[in-house]
């Protein structure tokens, strides 16, 4: 571990949109986050990674061996370019990526790109108990690759941060929102931070220097708040957000709000922020739950935009928006109707590696061998 933090060592989050290494993904083992419909989650998963390997290699963390095959298994029939894949021997509680798993931080220095993990202390959303297998992924993640882990802290103690709380546009501008990082009451990450706290962290360990805050999320979402559902980058200066037609609805005026707050702020250069707005789907429910169904949780690989659809309306026009956004990439849509029954989609379960100049190390175990150490995952 690192006693210095990224920013004074140079390092800076890079967008989303910038060239990736990798694409990160857990194979999906936990049947209570899709009650009855794990089978069909595992072909929505090979439809993402068939989309995602045509650009980058896939690094998919499996807790077993017989988890391993079913996956491979999966990929080949759904024709994934298997050559593509990279199956890492990990035990997961719930896999959810872009939360638990190792967020990146990158450097350009002597001629030579480097990255650097942050491992920002997962903690199941203050949420959930099952949380300390996914907990320990980023420490996996920087043994794998041997790159410098860097354990974010803030007051003296660790700082908590999830990477669909936040998004980037590379350039020193973040989004988050008052709802998940600022709430005293409810899923507190970080008893006592005030806002303040907050972005002195981010600037230390993302190399922020202007922090954005929208007020609420969307319904549905237990992470109370996270920005993936609501207002995403799409370049540096641009961003979609999630606007709400029906009046009736309870996410209206909160969306409405973001929208008015957003036309107020300024980019890290002090220019206005152009937003385009992004249509909801209709309501989704389950049983008596609604559900955090949104086009705002795409995910952007090198070589395509993947937009989570749900048999609407406004499946069409949101892939219409994001497709002359992201020009020089192809815009599809996976089918998330099942998948948002975890409560999350294609952003929540993906987590980007950025491109650099240092290959990964030798493993130290073959990837066929099925072996998978006890307790937290390790190299």
């Amino acid at each position: 571990m690192s006693k210095q933090t990224p920013a004074q060592r140079g390092f800076s989050m890079p967008a989303e949109w910038e060239p990736h290494e990798a694409t990160w993904l857990s194979w999906p083992q936990n049947a209570t986050d899709w009650p009855g419909k794990m089978s069909t989650i595992g072909w929505v998963y090979g439809e993402i990674v068939r989309k995602i390997a045509v650009g980058e290699k896939v690094r998919i963390l499996v807790g077993s061996a017989a988890v391993e095959a079913r996956a491979r298994r999966v990929l080949e029939t759904a024709r994934a370019d298997i050559r593509q894949v990279e199956f890492l021997h990990c035990p997961t509680d719930r896999g959810w990526m872009r939360d638990c798993g190792p967020i990146f931080v990158r450097r350009q220095r002597r001629g030579r790109v480097e990255t650097a993990i942050v491992d920002f202390h997962f903690n199941g959303w203050a949420r959930y108990d099952n949380w300390r297998a996914d907990a320990g992924v980023p420490a996996f993640a920087a043994g794998l690759t041997g790159q410098r882990l860097f354990e974010a802290q803030s007051g003296g103690r660790q700082f908590i941060l999830e990477g669909g709380g936040i998004d980037v546009n590379g350039r020193g501008t973040l989004l988050t929102t008052e709802e998940c990082y600022l709430d005293p009451q409810v899923q507190v990450r970080n008893p006592g931070l005030a806002r303040e706290d907050f972005q002195v962290a981010v600037r230390r360990y993302l190399g922020i220097e202007n922090v954005l805050w929208l007020g609420r999320g969307i319904a549905g979402d237990d992470t109370h708040g996270h920005v993936d559902d609501v207002c995403r980058f799409v370049n540096p200066t641009t961003v979609v957000l999630v606007q709400s037609k029906d009046p009736n609805d309870v996410d209206y005026a909160p969306l409405a709000e973001n929208f008015e707050r957003l036309a107020g702020m300024r980019l890290e250069d002090g220019a206005p922020i152009e937003i385009v707005p992004l249509p909801a789907p209709e309501p989704l429910f389950w049983r008596d739950q609604r559900l955090p169904a949104s086009y705002a949780n795409f995910y952007i690989a090198n070589a395509a935009v993947l937009v989570p659809t749900f048999n609407d309306p406004a499946d069409r026009q949101a892939l219409g928006i994001l497709a002359e956004l992201f020009p020089d990439r192809t815009v599809v849509g996976i089918h998330a109707v099942d998948l948002v029954l975890g409560l999350g989609t294609l952003h929540c379960l993906t987590q980007q590696q950025p491109g650099q100049n240092q290959p990964l190390r030798e493993r130290k175990k073959s990837r066929s061998t099925g072996r998978v150490p006890p307790g937290p995952c390790r190299v």
